[in-house]
C-alpha cells in the first residue's frame, strides 16, 4: 500500500465496506426488506467516508476523495439494487 496515492488509500476501504455491507444485507436480511436496508448502507458509508476523511491530515483534495468514496459506493449500491430489487419485489416488497 506504500505506492498507493492518498486518494486510493482513503477511498478503497469505503468501497470494501460497502461491498461487505451489501453482501451482509443479501445474506442476513429477508428479501422483502432489501430495499429498506440498502439506503441504511448508504448512510453507513457516508459516515465512514467522513470519518476517514477527518482522520486524513491532508486538506488538499478533500472534495475529490469524498466524491470518489461516495460515488463508488453509490455505484456499488446501484448494482446491488439491480440484483436485489427484483428479488425483493418477488418476495412481496412494495414501494
Amino acid at each position: 500500500m506504500a505506492g498507493m496515492s492518498l486518494l486510493m488509500r482513503s477511498v478503497v476501504p469505503v468501497w470494501i465496506v460497502s461491498i461487505l455491507a451489501v453482501i451482509a444485507v443479501g445474506v442476513f436480511v429477508t428479501p422483502d426488506m432489501y430495499l429498506v436496508f440498502l439506503p441504511v448502507v448508504l448512510g453507513l458509508v457516508l459516515l465512514i467516508t467522513f470519518g476517514i476523511q477527518l482522520l486524513v491530515p491532508v486538506r488538499k483534495g478533500f472534495v475529490d476523495r469524498v466524491s470518489a468514496s461516495v460515488g463508488g459506493a453509490v455505484l456499488i449500491l446501484a448494482v446491488a439494487t439491480v440484483v436485489l430489487g427484483p428479488l425483493a419485489f418477488a418476495a412481496g416488497a412494495t414501494i
